[in-house]
């Protein structure tokens, strides 16, 4: 006779597949915008000087998706500060500015 099926357990997770040519970007500039159904998030690389960030990846989720994916950041943030300490927010300045401003004359 079979087992009946266990409700807590969770099904596993699907197994990611990294594609051989799979290349990592590194992004420094994130834009979301949404629709009624999707949210799009482009990453970009902006660099000192350079008028345009050019737009390295684009991703689009569903609002449900999306909002998952906010909590697992969120989550993984959480343990990532309490391993290595609390990320520093700048302050009123934005972080562009604070990355990409002119050097002082002390520095």
């Amino acid at each position: 006779m079979s087992q009946p099926p266990d409700k807590d357990k969770q099904p596993a997770p699907p197994k990611l597949e990294l594609p051989r040519d799979l290349e990592a970007l590194y992004a420094n500039l994130v834009r979301i915008t949404h629709s009624p159904s999707e949210i799009v998030i482009d990453f970009a690389q902006m660099l000192p000087g350079a008028p345009t960030a050019p737009v390295k990846a684009r991703v689009l989720m569903s609002p449900l998706s999306a909002k998952l994916f906010y909590r697992a950041l969120g989550e993984n943030l959480t343990k990532f500060e309490a391993n290595f300490g609390e990320i520093p927010m700048p302050g009123n300045s934005s972080l562009a500015a604070r990355l990409f401003r002119p050097p002082s004359k002390d520095e």
